[in-house]
């Protein structure tokens, strides 16, 4: 050993690159495990980001011309300088790691940067649209992006706070199913195997760094090309989880391989940490007396407001009539009888110290209908099967609830039993001894889990026929969510594998049945598939080009699939088709009352942000660290100060005074983002404010996040 560190030295006075890496493997090989999972740690991956614009000491690969379909020059280089402008803009570009020195001036045009997982990097996010229909919820939000960058990047918003993680990664079945180094990983590539461990493990890593360690689940999905793999290495990087592995049937007919036994099944991993535990069910999952869709896992009120098809005042006209409640109560007073169709809403007088309510449409004046018709609705409320609901602010809007016929029927059948009664008068409904809940099976044998029907055809059907390759099934994502944050109405759940978008759309569904305000943070890139690449390349086309980039996986079919899932409509303005099936039955066309918004990762310098030019991107982030709920400072503050609803932010530290009154009036600040470079008077500012909000230093905090990210 010290004649291999002498000779490293030596290595290192001749060439500091050179002696740099081979201590980096030296040190690799003396860190082996004698005995469990021991692989190859591959030379850290690296990938290109087209539309990034080159700089000065950029890492870039030369791209092939324009039409060419061969693989390109896979060697990096060093923008050692730029000139010109425009079209004509030039760099000159010298090769990296390599014995002789090669120069060469090639167009910017023709470059593409490139970021090697060893660099240290600095994220921004830059919003790329949004859809409301969540009211004060918080935001969903879906991150284009390279998902280990994305990863460090929630390292300074999400910290040890992430309370579930879902990933369904790769299966590395040696089809053209990822990329290590932006080369597909093929069935005959002898490190196959150890790409993939080295891939998955540098991302768990980071992970582990996000999950909250006294209450958090971890679940990873796999099939039997990994799954013996994948379990030592959870065990490796995760060493005090209590881990097990379920078994889910997904293909009942069975998915034929050649010469080997049809699969049925694959297999999810669950890791618990601290005194996190699976939740109680209701359906076991594998007992036949427990089956999927007897409804047994909510007690669901459902929404008086109709929506879907048939849904306007026009359709329905005999829907459409007031209700009159009292605002400070939060009781029904009355209900109206329906008004003719060409008489106006306006046309009813209020009545003193009550509250109108129509049936209108979140966010529009456009008039819709109940559910109920007025002589049933004043039945539903006389026996206590309806009530007041929640109060939208942004909307302005009162939700009003009621059990539904199933409802109806399982509590004449005993299924379920009324407990007591709410000031209001409504009933407490709660299961009965029959309903009992219950530890889930380690094998999961449910007709919902099927990803060909709930998984494909359903993502179809959302996207308005758009093809995605083996997508889960909604339904077998849903159950396992319900197993990890069941009993968590507010849980962030991080899927950094995120696909079609499929554990957002599940987030949502949890929530619709127990009013929970979880939310999803799904982190996918937009590779186009491999399919697609020839023949846009012979186009003449390149990755970075709009043409290219509406193909990619995040643009094609997450963000269209998590839109149209909250409001119920595809890309093309249809309305969904189809019902929601098991636990939650109602149709797809109603949407969610859920917000989402979409970001794509960008790379700044830390000039940039220490100098605070590179605000605009790095504000997303300080949104998402303080809940990703309600407004967002976007632009700097002209006062020097800004509060939003949940954070607020101090520029000018002379205006210190009238910012710490504020943050103290508005009552929901978390937190306080400070920018001084300047500690003494940080400390000062953050000394006046509230014990619950937390004081957050800028741009140190920030940049110290990222220069000794993961021990680099």
């Amino acid at each position: 050993m010290s004649r291999l560190t002498d000779l490293i030295a030596q290595a290192k006075a001749k060439d500091s690159e050179l002696g740099k890496e081979l201590e980096r493997e030296f040190k690799a090989l003396a860190n082996r495990r004698a005995f469990g999972l021991n692989f190859e740690r591959h030379r850290p991956e690296s990938v290109e980001l087209p539309g990034r614009p080159v700089r000065k000491g950029d890492k870039v690969r030369i791209l092939p011309p324009r039409g060419e379909t061969k693989k390109g020059d896979p060697r990096l280089w060093r923008v050692r300088s730029l000139s010109g402008s425009g079209d004509g803009r030039m760099a000159e570009v010298d090769l990296i790691a390599t014995a002789e020195p090669e120069t060469q001036k090639v167009a910017v045009a023709d470059l593409v940067v490139v970021a090697e997982f060893r660099d240290y990097i600095y994220p921004g996010l830059v919003s790329t649209g949004k859809v409301e229909r969540g009211g004060d919820k918080p935001y969903n939000t879906v991150i284009n992006g390279e998902n280990f960058h994305a990863l460090e990047a929630l390292t300074f918003t999400h910290r040890g706070k992430i309370d579930a993680i879902y990933i369904d990664p790769p299966y590395n079945t040696g089809a053209k199913d990822w990329k290590y180094n932006n080369d597909y990983v093929e069935g005959e590539d002898l490190y196959r195997h150890s790409k993939w461990l080295a891939m998955m493990e540098r991302r768990l890593l980071v992970a582990r760094e996000l999950l909250n360690p006294n209450h958090s689940v971890l679940v990873v999905t796999i099939d039997e090309k990994e799954y013996l793999r994948l379990g030592l290495l959870l065990e490796q990087v995760f060493p005090e989880a209590a881990q097990q592995m379920v078994t889910i049937v997904i293909n009942p007919n069975g998915v034929a391989r050649g010469s080997e036994m049809a699969r049925v099944e694959e297999y999810a991993f669950f890791l618990f940490f601290g005194v996190a535990g699976p939740s109680l069910v209701y359906d076991s999952l594998l007992d036949t007396e427990s089956l999927s869709g007897n409804k047994r896992n909510s007690v669901r009120w459902e929404w008086l407001l109709r929506g879907g098809n048939n849904s306007r005042r026009e359709d329905r006209p005999n829907l459409f009539f007031p209700v009159f409640i009292d605002p400070i109560k939060r009781v029904v007073v009355d209900v109206g009888e329906t008004i003719p169709l060409d008489t106006p809403r306006s046309s009813v007088p209020d009545r003193p110290g009550l509250t109108t309510v129509w049936p209108l449409r979140a966010g529009r004046d456009e008039e819709a209908t109940w559910q109920k018709s007025p002589k049933s609705l004043r039945k539903l409320f006389a026996d206590g099967f309806a009530r007041v609901g929640a109060y939208d602010e942004k909307n302005e809007r009162w939700s009003i609830l009621y059990l539904g016929p199933s409802q109806l029927r399982r509590i004449d059948a005993g299924e379920l039993v009324i407990t007591g009664e709410r000031e209001d008068g409504s009933k407490i409904v709660d299961f009965s001894a029959s309903g009992v809940r219950r530890t889930p099976k380690t094998v999961w044998n449910r007709g919902s889990h099927k990803a060909g029907e709930y998984g494909s055809m359903l993502v179809r059907r959302l996207t308005g026929g758009r093809k995605f390759p083996f997508p889960k099934s909604l339904y077998a994502v849903e159950d396992a969510l319900r197993v990890a944050v069941g009993e968590n109405p507010t849980a962030t759940i991080l899927d950094f594998f995120a696909g079609s978008g499929t554990t957002a759309h599940a987030v949502m569904r949890l929530n619709h049945q127990d009013g929970g305000l979880r939310k999803c943070i799904s982190v996918t890139n937009n590779e186009v598939a491999a399919e697609e690449v020839l023949g846009l390349r012979k186009k003449g086309l390149r990755p970075g080009d709009n043409e290219w980039e509406k193909w990619g996986i995040c643009d094609y079919i997450t963000k269209p699939r998590i839109e149209a899932a909250i409001t119920g409509k595809s890309p093309d303005g249809r309305e969904v088709s189809g019902d929601y099936k098991f636990t939650d039955e109602f149709p797809m066309a109603e949407g969610f009352e859920e917000n989402a918004e979409f970001f794509t990762l960008t790379y700044e310098t830390p000039v940039a942000v220490s100098h605070n030019r590179a605000f605009a991107r790095i504000a997303p982030l300080l949104w998402m660290r303080a809940g990703s709920e309600g407004r967002r400072i976007d632009k700097e503050p002209p006062d020097g100060w800004g509060v939003a609803d949940t954070y607020g932010l101090l520029t000018d530290l002379d205006q210190s005074a009238p910012f710490v009154d504020a943050v103290v009036a508005q009552g929901s600040i978390r937190i306080a983002y400070i920018v001084t470079d300047d500690d003494r008077r940080f400390q000062s500012v953050a000394q006046r404010l509230p014990d619950e909000v937390e004081p957050v230093r800028l741009y140190e905090s920030y940049l110290t996040n990222f220069r000794f990210a993961m021990g680099r």
